[in-house]
């Protein structure tokens, strides 16, 4: 058994001025850890996160990235007609905007996160769709319980073993359920994060795994988020139980000007930013 597995969860609860002062750095980082570290991250920057992104996120939009793909347009869980009445899980969901784009269309959807803070921001909005916390790796839901799953930059991108949260989401999901989800593209990894002409020169290798973690003055994880190739990828939706049935890279669109961290016009006209995984319950 890990041996962080044992340790009382505050003695892993980073004091937020300390995270404020964090280190970047690239080390492992297992599955217990990373989860705390996520979980502390966004509740302390969810006030943050959506005053910055909250207008362009909508109260009740489903974007799929920062390019702006909107799901009314890509309709990736299919056509927005054959919503009616499906049971819909979101992993990830933040302040519950897909979930609420959802309910609109006649879906039943269920907005999940790990975030408690996030999911006071999802009450705030609204207290129109079902809120659960708890942690992409353990859904507490029977088995068949949904028709489609959906994930916008949620919980993938910041698990040490995400074939379990796919093995997870195909259990929760009905035979020929679908399941889509975005990460950052995984081209992004060899670029600095940065929206300007420095962000266009590759600094670190494609290949490195290695995952990306902001640490505190003790060592403590404070942000984690994973890398993995396009390949590891692809290989992690067989591995957990799905047939792949699209892999779309939105390309930006002329009328977005906004800069969102590292993601900007200057770099999305260049390279890809957002990779979006699109699987069906095998």
């Amino acid at each position: 058994m890990n041996q962080e597995d044992d340790a009382p969860e505050d003695a892993y609860a980073a004091d937020p001025d300390s995270a404020d002062d964090a280190e970047a750095t690239r080390r492992d980082a297992g599955e217990a850890e990373s989860s705390r570290a996520s979980r502390g991250w966004w509740d302390r920057n969810a006030d943050e996160y959506q005053s910055e992104h909250g207008a362009f996120l909508g109260d009740d939009r489903f974007v799929w990235g920062p390019e702006g793909l909107d799901e009314a347009d890509a309709a990736l869980l299919g056509p927005a007609d054959t919503l009616k009445d499906k049971d819909v899980l979101e992993i990830g969901a933040g302040a519950a905007q897909c979930s609420r784009w959802l309910a609109a269309r006649g879906a039943r959807p269920v907005a999940l996160d790990l975030s408690h803070r996030q999911l006071q921001h999802a009450l705030r909005i609204g207290d129109d769709v079902p809120l659960v916390e708890a942690d992409a790796g353990r859904l507490p839901f029977r088995d068949g319980s949904f028709d489609l799953a959906c994930s916008a930059y949620g919980a993938v991108p910041f698990v040490a073993d995400p074939v379990n949260v796919m093995r997870e989401v195909r259990r929760v999901l009905r035979p020929g359920g679908r399941w889509v989800f975005s990460v950052t593209h995984p081209i992004r990894w060899a670029f600095p994060d940065e929206p300007g002409p420095e962000g266009l020169t590759v600094s670190a290798s494609y290949f490195d795994r290695t995952p990306y973690v902001e640490q505190d003055e003790q060592g403590r994880a404070v942000y984690v988020e994973h890398h993995r190739t396009l390949g590891d990828r692809v290989r992690d939706v067989v591995a957990g139980g799905f047939r792949l049935l699209d892999l779309v890279e939105p390309e930006w669109p002329e009328w977005n000007g906004q800069e969102w961290g590292g993601w900007s016009p200057l770099r999305g006209n260049l390279i890809p930013g957002t990779a979006i995984f699109v699987c069906e319950r095998a």
